[in-house]
């Protein structure tokens, strides 16, 4: 299975897309700071997943989360009580 995410930052409440096919794997690797993109945004929570069977498949909707602010918006609305707000210092 492939699966494409969403994290929520616990520090500043921004969002990440990602897409694996190894979603635990993945997660701790973004929360260990082994991620390039998201080290200095750790520690994350995960607020949502799709699962897909073809890697095809979960490319084309990172792609489309990341690059069309159509499809994130929308994806956004759905999941707004998902949303957290930031936990303060």
């Amino acid at each position: 299975m492939y699966y494409v995410y969403l994290l929520q930052s616990k520090k500043d409440g921004s969002l990440y897309v990602g897409y694996s096919n190894d979603l635990k794997r993945r997660f701790e690797e973004h929360n260990n700071g082994l991620s390039v993109s998201t080290k200095f945004k750790a520690p994350f929570e995960l607020i949502y997943y799709e699962s897909y069977r073809a890697r095809s498949d979960a490319k084309i909707r990172e792609h489309m989360l990341k690059k069309h602010a159509q499809a994130y918006t929308a994806l956004k609305q759905r999941i707004t009580a998902s949303l957290t707000k930031p936990i303060s210092g």
